[in-house]
């Protein structure tokens, strides 16, 4: 396992084509995990609990419980700042060696170690698929459905004592809902959540 960090101070080939590989195949195996033991899921809290367990965070703790980091190669700025600690690099050293396995043995071999790796994240996850807050749950639906990222926009209007805020929600140029609140951050929220309940019109 190779970070860009090294291969640049060796001139040798870092591990991170291996990474975008395994990035699919992860993606892949958890879908297929999701589907043969959560049949009561549906497309949306199955794209939510998929992008709860496919992310930085998830599979940096993967790596971590396989120690992944004491296999990395790394230069000597990623040594003297930390870097084998740093949740974006075990993540992508999880993903190097999923498409490693990939390789090796083929897609049945690497689906069945994500499965061992990620299977309680998957159950966690599962157990309440909508047990994020609205703006993340938007967000997660929205990228998982190929929409992009939604965007806010807000206005304020009253007192300064007691300002009310007015947020609206749009998707690729479209504006799904509105929601009002006392603070940015409640009409922002609000119309998260509104848009998320009207969503099959997104």
């Amino acid at each position: 396992m190779t970070h860009s960090s090294f291969a640049a101070e060796h001139h040798c080939t870092s591990n991170e084509r291996l990474e975008f590989l395994g990035d699919a195949v992860v993606d892949l195996a958890v879908a297929d995990l999701i589907m043969t033991q959560y049949p009561h899921l549906d497309e949306g809290s199955g794209s939510l609990v998929r992008s709860r367990v496919v992310n930085e965070g998830a599979l940096a703790r993967a790596a971590q419980r396989l120690d992944l980091a004491q296999y990395v190669r790394v230069g000597r700025g990623e040594v003297k700042s930390n870097g084998l600690e740093r949740p974006s690099l075990l993540a992508d050293a999880f993903e190097a060696l999923v498409a490693a396995i990939y390789l090796e043995s083929g897609f049945e071999s690497s689906k069945s170690f994500v499965h061992t790796m990620l299977a309680n994240d998957v159950e966690l996850a599962a157990a309440n698929p909508d047990d994020v807050d609205p703006k993340t749950r938007l967000r997660q639906w929205a990228e998982a459905q190929g929409h992009g990222t939604p965007v806010y926009g807000l206005s304020e209007s009253g007192p300064q004592h007691a300002r009310a805020f007015e947020a609206t929600v749009s998707l690729e140029g479209r504006v799904l809902a509105h929601g009002s609140g006392r603070s940015k951050k409640h009409a922002e929220s609000e119309a998260a959540r509104a848009a998320w309940e009207g969503r099959t019109n997104a």
